[in-house]
């Protein structure tokens, strides 16, 4: 069933942010990539990950197309693996890859659901899909380290692959956010991933030698740069610093955020999610004229090109992805309060029991002074 979007927005607020239709023209490119099974591809042909389908999936909740949505989780219930966790990537109904398993493709279903629910505030949703957000959160759990940080992945023998990354860590740290809610909604509370939460905000702010251990530094990466203010790892005074650190290395005044700071390509989904970062940080002004000028890339079937390379004044690659309309429509909910979601990314209300938890930060700290791993 389609359903209006939730709240009410001035008709001038809308046509400043986005264009008329946007909502509806937005969902339909996602509607029309979703296939029967209820997996929503990256577009036509391609495979489909656990992550960006679950983005796809929460753009059609704030569209008011709650049955595509829930079809989409029971999917990925389906899906599921005995250890609560998912492959990297599916295609025609099976694993694309059996490679690895990443932890933060698992985690990410946790976000989604209490996403849906906070719109539609169907308490039997959420009771029907616990059971896959409590194995998929406790694989995830599985692989946090003693100084906090979560490993990236498992092997396809399930083996952990020993590493972390800021921002896959930083995007587990919003799912267990959202996974303790969902936990104490139900009156199932999970006070190991309040504990864990704690850990790993600890490590992604105080630790930084815990990431990126075996690999080449990802700081090239814009998002390195904004998601731990997207996910609530910053907030307030430390979460302006942050963005302001790096603001022209990674933004294009007039065009958008770049997906790497070597490379003359803004992105839009990067941009999107740069644009709920501006508005957890306050930055209001700033996140709407960003956001505004994205809709440039939007094509004629509600699809958005993933990137625009600005040397060659080229769109590339050419492809419209499913994720970066997702992306589109999460933004606009957090820039104009479409949906009772729309600050999910904007901003941390976790309840006491959680919150008394990150008191144990100071003394974790205390315990891990010196500690080399």
């Amino acid at each position: 069933m389609s359903r209006p979007v939730a709240a009410a927005v001035a008709n001038s607020t809308e046509q400043t942010l986005f264009p008329r239709d946007f909502i509806r023209h937005s969902a339909s490119y996602i509607l029309s990539q979703q296939l029967e099974s209820g997996c929503i591809p990256w577009f036509t042909g391609h495979h489909a990950d656990p992550w960006d389908h679950v983005e796809a999936a929460m753009g059609l909740s704030i569209a008011g197309e709650y049955d595509a949505a829930e079809k989409a989780y029971a999917w990925l219930a389906a899906e599921q693996l005995a250890d609560g966790s998912w492959w990297a990537a599916y295609r025609n109904g099976e694993a694309d890859s059996r490679e690895r398993r990443e932890s933060n493709f698992v985690a990410y279903v946790a976000t989604g659901i209490w996403h849906h629910f906070l719109i539609t505030g169907d308490r039997e949703f959420l009771s029907r899909f616990w059971p896959m957000v409590e194995k998929a959160l406790d694989f995830v759990l599985a692989l946090q380290s003693e100084y906090g940080d979560i490993q990236w992945a498992v092997d396809a023998q399930g083996e952990p692959m020993w590493d972390s990354l800021i921002t896959g860590c930083s995007s587990i740290y919003k799912s267990f956010e959202c996974g303790i809610h969902i936990a104490e909604a139900l009156g199932r509370p999970k006070p190991n991933w309040t504990l864990a939460r704690s850990k790993l905000g600890y490590a992604l702010r105080a630790m930084p030698e815990r990431f990126d251990r075996t690999w080449e530094s990802k700081a090239r990466f814009s998002m390195d740069w904004f998601y731990p203010v997207l996910a609530g790892v910053f907030d307030g005074a430390d979460a302006k610093a942050r963005l302001w650190q790096k603001w022209d290395e990674f933004v294009v005044a007039g065009l958008g955020c770049r997906c790497v700071n070597d490379e003359p390509w803004v992105t839009v989904a990067e941009s999107c999610e740069l644009t709920m970062a501006l508005v957890a940080a306050g930055e209001m002004r700033k996140a709407e004229e960003l956001y505004r000028g994205l809709h440039r890339w939007q094509d004629k079937d509600g699809g958005y090109w993933t990137g625009y390379v600005y040397r060659d004044d080229a769109i590339w690659p050419e492809e419209k992805t499913t994720w970066t309309v997702g992306a589109m429509l999460l933004a606009a909910d957090a820039l104009a309060g479409l949906t009772p979601a729309s600050t999910l990314f904007t901003r941390v209300a976790l309840l006491d029991s959680a919150q008394n938890a990150e008191r144990l930060d100071h003394r974790h700290q205390l315990e891990l002074s010196g500690g080399q791993g």
